[in-house]
């Protein structure tokens, strides 16, 4: 009888140790299911060859981020700087509005955004322009 007591013991740590690995996750799984932030409609055409297509100085832009997006994390920067801009937010979608600053005319900017979102994972987007000389 001793022995078939040892026998369940052992099948019974068997089967706890097996759960706790069914039932384990790591850091990555969380990563996993987090859906990064996606970035639509960015309303300036991007400086690329050959159309090399610039914007008015002081134009303003907008584009819309996923709905999971968390918007008190949305910055945007150019040349390194915090550009201020203006959130609006409804079940869908958060659309994004700013302005090019007038200090940028006649120069390229690249545009950068950093966002997370709801569950942690963040994104980063960029866009280049060229700002028309007046």
């Amino acid at each position: 009888m001793r022995v078939n007591h040892f026998v369940q013991s052992i099948l019974a740590v068997s089967l706890l140790s097996a759960s706790v690995e069914i039932y384990a996750y790591s850091a990555g799984d969380v990563e996993d299911a987090c859906k990064k932030p996606q970035v639509r409609e960015f309303s300036l055409p991007i400086y690329q060859e050959p159309e090399k297509i610039e914007v008015a100085a002081e134009s303003e832009f907008s584009f819309k981020l996923s709905e999971w997006t968390d918007p008190s994390t949305i910055k945007l920067t150019m040349k390194e700087q915090s550009v201020p801009i203006t959130v609006e937010s409804n079940s869908s979608f958060h659309r994004v509005t700013a302005k090019i600053p007038a200090e940028y005319t006649g120069k390229f900017v690249r545009i950068n955004l950093f966002s997370k979102a709801i569950l942690g994972c963040y994104d980063q987007e960029g866009w280049l322009v060229k700002v028309a000389d007046k």
